[in-house]
This record gives C-alpha cells, sequence and structure tokens, in this order.
C-alpha cells in the first residue's frame, strides 16, 4: 500500500511504527512540500485536505495518523491488543490517542517549531503541563490506557515523545512518563527508524532556525542561536555511516541543507574537521551536476 509521507514527522512516524508492529509493509512516497507536492491535482485528488500523512490501500484513501494507526490495526492486525474491542479500554485508548492529537504534539510544536515568534515561558510552561498531564496518566500504569500491553496509543504518543527526546528535552524530570519511554521504545517494532527520523526533523529545525532569519516583532532575528562549529559536529556524527540525509536516495531534504553548509563554508569554518559531511557534499553535487 502507498504512504505518502513528511521525513521526520511525528504523525508519519507513528504510522510507520504500527505498520511494523502489525507487519504491514508500506510503499513510501515522499513528499516534499518545499516543492508544493501536497498541492498538486494527482495527490489532492486523492486527499482534498491535502494533509500527511496519507495511506492508499487499494481503492481506499485515508489520512489523519492516529486514524491510519486505528485502520491498520483493525484491519491486519492478529490481535485484539493493541486497540481493544472491549469498550472501555477501547475508551482510554481513544482518550490517549485524542490527547496526543490535542494537547502533546500541538504542545511540543508550539514551543519547538515556532514559525514567527521565539517560544517563549508560556510555551515552555504548557508544554510541560502537557508532559506532566502524560506522567499522571501513567501513574501506576505499565502503558499509557492501563493494561497489560502496548496499544496503538503507546505508538502514537511514543512517536510524539521520541522528537521530545532527541530536541534535548529532559523527560527524566517525569519519572513515569520516563520509564515508560525506555520500556515502551525497547518493544515498539520500527523504534530505531523512528529515531532517526525524529533526528532527521530536529537536524533539519536547527539549520534553519540559525540560518535562516525570521521576522519577531517586526525585526530581523539575528542567527547566533547555536554555534556552527557544534551543528556541523551534529552533522557529521548524523552522516557516519549515511550516503543521504534520508534514506538510500539525495531528496530535497539534502539540497536544503547543503545550500546552509555552502554558507557556513564561506564563513571560513574548517571543513576538513567534519569528513563525514565534506564526503556527503561532494557526493550532493555530484548528483546535481548529472
Amino acid at each position: 500500500m502507498d504512504f505518502y509521507y513528511l521525513p521526520g514527522s511525528a504523525p508519519c512516524r507513528a504510522v510507520q511504527m504500527t505498520a511494523a508492529t502489525v507487519g504491514v509493509e508500506l510503499n513510501p512516497k515522499l513528499v516534499n512540500l518545499m516543492n508544493g507536492d501536497q498541492l498538486k491535482p494527482e495527490f489532492l485528488k486523492l486527499n482534498p485536505q491535502h494533509c500527511l500523512p496519507t495511506l492508499v490501500d487499494g481503492d481506499f484513501v485515508l489520512w489523519e495518523s492516529r486514524a491510519i494507526a486505528i485502520y491498520l490495526v483493525e484491519q491486519y492486525g492478529d490481535s485484539d491488543q493493541l486497540y481493544s474491542k472491549q469498550p472501555r479500554q477501547r475508551a482510554v485508548v481513544n482518550q490517549r490517542l485524542f490527547f496526543d492529537a490535542t494537547v502533546l504534539y500541538p504542545r511540543f510544536a508550539e514551543a519547538f517549531y515556532p514559525e514567527m515568534k521565539l517560544p517563549g515561558e508560556s510555551e515552555r510552561e504548557k508544554l510541560d503541563q502537557a508532559v506532566e498531564m502524560l506522567d499522571k496518566f501513567l501513574e501506576g500504569k505499565q502503558f499509557v490506557a492501563g493494561g497489560d500491553g502496548l496499544t496503538v496509543a503507546d505508538i502514537s504518543i511514543l512517536a510524539t515523545m521520541t522528537t521530545f527526546d532527541v530536541a534535548g528535552y529532559d523527560l527524566g524530570k517525569y519519572r513515569n512518563v520516563g520509564e515508560w519511554y525506555k520500556r515502551v521504545s525497547a518493544v515498539t517494532p520500527g523504534w530505531k527508524e523512528n529515531r532517526r527520523g525524529a533526528l532527521q526533523a530536529i537536524l533539519y529545525r536547527d539549520f534553519f532556525q540559525v540560518y535562516y532569519p525570521k521576522y519577531f516583532s517586526g525585526e530581523m532575528l539575528g542567527c547566533n542561536e547555536m554555534d556552527s562549529a557544534e551543528l556541523l559536529k551534529f552533522l557529521d556524527q548524523f552522516l557516519d555511516g549515511m550516503m543521504f540525509l534520508i534514506g538510500e536516495a539525495m531528496s530535497y531534504i539534502d539540497q536544503q541543507v547543503i545550500s546552509i553548509v555552502d554558507k557556513i563554508e564561506e564563513t571560513g569554518v574548517n571543513m576538513g574537521l567534519y569528513p563525514n559531511v565534506l564526503s556527503w557534499t561532494t557526493r550532493i553535487k555530484s548528483y546535481a551536476l548529472k
């Protein structure tokens, strides 16, 4: 089945982990938002809401990650554990899914993906409040909806909390959340790929926050939020053993990030300190000439 997705997106990663858990193979189709792929007629025909992720299973098209996850479990899962048929247990799973959709993930986005302003104390406080709620949900429980095993709510929230983790949010402040995160990440199929996707999202965000200035209160922001050397060090570590930033072929993410690396290089940074970055830039530029 075709899976239209955005690399690094927590909702997309939640679907990928759910598919791995139930043993369904997805045919990934990268959607380049920078090029407006989501607004092209062929995609709008599939999904008039033009959002990601979008799943196409034969003649059936579905979007919204949590709806997709539930569909995959009900259509292809071989047990009721992931999404109980017992009304009260299912109601709790649904509540946790809605909590992720309407509270947890949106508050992370407000704090860590600011569009026109820097995240302030109010955003951070709201984010902390959301994690505190999750911590209370987990009091005395092994899984977010209670019960004896993993559910789709755990998988969805795990994708969100992985993004928290790689963004530097201290999950250890909340004992129940921290223990749940370690426990669930260890048993969820596809978690390593999920974490790599989260790292890609944070890498992309960091580069653009630093080197693409934004407007705030009518003034241009400076570009000193992070040190160039730290960013290059992180990128060099990320590229260790990798040909491209995402997958097995060059993508628009490579093209966007290399333009920023070129700007850094113009400042006189010693690129020889970052051999993986050097190899990657040479590779991407050679592909661009073909």
